[in-house]
């Protein structure tokens, strides 16, 4: 065995398994585009009548349209906005026309709004209900008694405004508040970082191989020096 030979086969094999980590990342990308797609297509959907209970996995994202009135309790989000800086959540209780008491996610305001009143009463609401995973291990505890939130914690929040844990999050709402901004359900916070995984994987292909050939010429250059 020339002494050439054991440093080519390993550049080959790590050459081989990182171009195989690049090509599986590019499945996967192909795997959350089709998930996405396929969230998208259920948000935009015909909206249907409120679950009888709710379950996070077959109602997340279900379309919805109620009639119905927002009361004036108030639940504070502390959210930040891209280009806008940090604002609220704004989460009210919602009775609808028979009768049910749920959450109701009405949108953005920024932090000097908090105190602005904002119009209640009867309202037509389109939205999606949801089961938003806001809270990571670094997520402060709720401030429940300073009513500052840091997650949208739908069993607590329910216990709260005393509200069925259901919650729907405005896409529309008529008569609208001028004072709020609506934060429709999408899918811009569901990671999908494969492709920028299978760029790394290949980018670190090219070098180890490149570095393979480089170490390799050198060594039969030393064995015919």
């Amino acid at each position: 065995m020339s002494r050439t030979t054991l440093p080519l086969l390993t550049g080959l094999l790590g050459t081989a398994i990182l171009v195989w980590l690049g090509t599986w990342q590019l499945d996967r990308l192909e795997w959350k585009q089709g998930i996405l797609t396929e969230i998208e297509s259920r948000i935009g959907g015909d909206p249907a009548p409120l679950p009888a209970t709710g379950d996070p996995e077959s109602d997340r994202y279900q379309p919805v349209q109620l009639n119905g009135t927002i009361e004036p309790d108030e639940l504070y989000v502390l959210v930040s906005r891209k280009r806008v800086g940090a604002g609220y959540l704004v989460i009210s209780p919602f009775v609808t026309e028979d009768g049910r008491r749920i959450l109701l996610d009405r949108g953005f305001i920024r932090v000097e709004d908090r105190d602005t009143p904002r119009d209640g009463g009867t309202k037509e609401i389109t939205g999606n209900l949801h089961w938003p995973d806001d809270r990571t291990s670094s997520t402060p505890e709720n401030d429940v008694a300073g009513n500052t939130w840091f997650a949208r914690d739908i069993a607590a929040m329910s216990e709260a405004l005393n509200t069925e844990p259901l919650l729907v999050i405005a896409r529309n709402m008529s008569p609208s508040d001028p004072g709020v901004t609506p934060l429709p359900v999408d899918t811009s916070g569901i990671p999908n970082d494969h492709l920028q995984y299978a760029i790394t994987w290949f980018s670190l292909a090219a070098v180890w191989l490149i570095g393979t050939i480089a170490l390799v010429w050198r060594l039969r250059q030393t064995k015919e020096g």
